[in-house]
């Protein structure tokens, strides 16, 4: 799932739930093509743990790959 929404990692944090994984985009203003290369890009580095269950914040510095469940 790849959302803006702050709103669903905070919920999918707070449930204790292993999926499903997200990619959280907190970039504005970025047009359709950039947006689509970003993913690609996010999906190509963070595979491995978004099949596993993770939570991707990505920004205009990078991403920040958290596991899931989130403990504590």
């Amino acid at each position: 799932m790849v959302t803006l929404d702050a709103d669903f990692h905070a919920m999918l944090a707070l449930s204790g739930a292993v999926r499903p994984s997200v990619v959280r985009v907190r970039i504005e203003g970025l047009q359709a093509q950039m947006l689509a290369t970003l993913l690609i890009k996010v999906l190509e580095i963070c595979a491995d743990d978004l099949e596993k269950g993770a939570m991707v914040s990505v920004t205009e510095n990078g991403a920040r790959v958290r596991r899931l469940p989130l403990l504590g």
